[in-house]
């Protein structure tokens, strides 16, 4: 049925090819972005469907993760999961931009060559590396305690700059 004018009379519902319906369909075997399928989700989906909430709501995303990416920059040095905040500050971006996604596909690639590296190498290389590591971040920590000044929660024993 036709209302005035030639145009139908309801707005005509999604056919399952359309995006909106695809999402609870996927074959098993495709692979789908994290993007994609945040997109798809229905949450998202009403949000794009809001324009007055899209840009607030990339714009929120594009500053909560380039503030978690920033404070995992900073404390890659340090002791703690410096690189796994960063991955995750890299896993809110890729929720809604495409070139996070890339960047982050590149460091799982990568993340994974090392660890195969790693783990075919003989035991005194491991041990090496981890040394290494352990002195790159004990290093680290007596530069830092010796700029920023030691904690008075430190106990007095401890012998470093006072």
């Amino acid at each position: 049925m036709t209302a005035p004018g030639g145009h139908p009379s309801r707005r005509p519902t999604a056919s399952p090819a359309t995006p909106a319906r695809t999402h609870r369909h996927w074959h098993p075997h495709e692979h789908h972005s994290l993007r994609e399928r945040v997109a798809a989700s229905h949450w998202r989906r009403r949000i794009a469907a809001r324009r007055s909430f899209e840009a607030p709501y990339r714009t929120g995303v594009g500053v909560v993760g380039a503030i978690v990416v920033a404070v995992g920059i900073v404390t890659i040095p340090l002791p703690g999961p410096g690189w796994l905040t960063v991955i995750a500050g890299l896993f809110v971006l890729a929720t809604e931009f495409a070139w996070a996604e890339r960047l982050l596909a590149f460091t799982r690639r990568h993340v994974h060559r090392w660890t195969e590296w790693l783990g075919r190498q003989r035991l005194w290389v491991r041990i090496a590396v981890a040394a290494l590591t352990a002195a790159f971040v004990c290093g680290v920590m007596v530069v830092t305690l010796h700029l920023t000044g030691v904690p008075e929660w430190v106990p007095g024993w401890v012998p470093l700059w006072r």
